[in-house]
């Protein structure tokens, strides 16, 4: 396994139709939205439960889950999820300190749990110390700083919310006569852009491996793809990219807000990918501008998505320093 030794951007794009990317509890659940400009929000969170979701499923264990501890459906809180990282071994235990315990658990969690190391966390702990005559609760915490981190995402164009009603299976009541009615908001279209870093020097600390990069790029596409419930069907990765750098410390920044929607329509008519192009001209500004401290650019990108370079539509594939990553 490699160690990271420098920083990474990303960029990644998805859209969603006729669907809720992301609902807002304190406000009905309803698409999170800046009421400004317009645009539809989404939490580093969700992107991250994706990510998660997608990485347990195809069997790596991850600590952030929903674990049921007992036959009544009592699920774990952090402090016991984190007692699941401590050794088996009861007598063990009964000799460790609350310091080695720490340590133990510090050690397994970032051995065995892809999502703190690309992530991070804060985690409580309740230890038991046998000093000879009785056990003492201790209580402690791990934090790690997360090395891959996301800006919360954000639609390329305005949208509007469409609230739509419809009639239930069942009765409102026992002895009622008519069928409940549902209602539910969701957007007609939205294309969301999400920004991240690879910080190199948290990655030293949670032990974040190259290895754990690719499964994070392959997470990133096909769990954002596979995310089939009620509410997130309807999702499609449209591109995902990743610029490498040489040194350590440096990056772009703000690679989001270097893409341009360029459409015919308003930004509330479209519904698909044939309604616009992405004008890419700033981003590949600022990349040719510092090529000098750029080792690779990996992308992927769907074939329904067009770019456009100074008003002349361009394939990514045809530039150079870039590559197709194989997902």
């Amino acid at each position: 396994m490699s160690e990271i030794k420098n920083r990474s951007e990303i960029l990644f794009l998805y859209d969603i139709q006729n669907a809720n990317p992301n609902g807002d509890p304190n406000d009905e659940n309803k698409p999170r939205m800046d009421e400004e400009t317009g645009r539809n929000l989404v939490t580093d969170v969700r992107l991250k439960r994706t990510i998660r979701d997608h990485i347990n499923e195809k069997g790596n264990d991850i600590f952030v889950r929903e674990v049921v501890y007992d036959k009544d459906g009592h699920i774990q809180d952090a402090k016991l999820r984190a007692a699941d990282y401590l050794s088996e071994d009861k007598d063990k235990i009964k000799e460790m300190s609350a310091e080695e315990q720490k340590q133990f658990i510090s050690k397994t969690i970032l051995s065995e749990c892809i999502d703190v190391r690309l992530f991070g966390a804060t985690i409580p702990l309740d230890l038991k110390v046998f000093d000879g005559k009785k056990t003492k609760n201790i209580t402690s915490s791990i934090t790690w700083t997360g090395p891959v981190q996301f800006k919360m995402g954000k639609s390329l164009h305005s949208v509007k919310i469409q609230h739509i009603k419809g009639t239930g299976a069942f009765a409102s009541g026992k002895d009622a006569t008519k069928k409940t009615f549902r209602e539910e908001d969701i957007l007609p279209y939205s294309l969301i852009g999400f920004y991240g870093i690879v910080n190199e020097n948290a990655a030293k600390h949670t032990k974040l491996q190259t290895e754990d990069i690719e499964l994070l790029k392959d997470a990133i596409w096909n769990g954002t793809k596979g995310l089939i419930s009620r509410s997130k069907f309807g999702q499609m990765p449209r591109l995902l990219l990743f610029i490498n750098y040489k040194e350590p410390n440096f990056f772009i920044g703000d690679l989001d807000n270097l893409l341009k929607l360029n459409s015919d329509k308003r930004d509330e008519q479209i519904r698909q990918p044939e309604n616009y192009k992405i004008d890419v001209s700033k981003l590949l500004e600022m990349i040719e501008l510092h090529s000098d401290k750029i080792e690779t650019i990996e992308f992927k990108v769907d074939d329904r998505i067009r770019f456009v370079k100074n008003g002349e539509e361009i394939k990514l594939s045809d530039l150079e320093k870039f590559t197709e990553i194989s997902l």
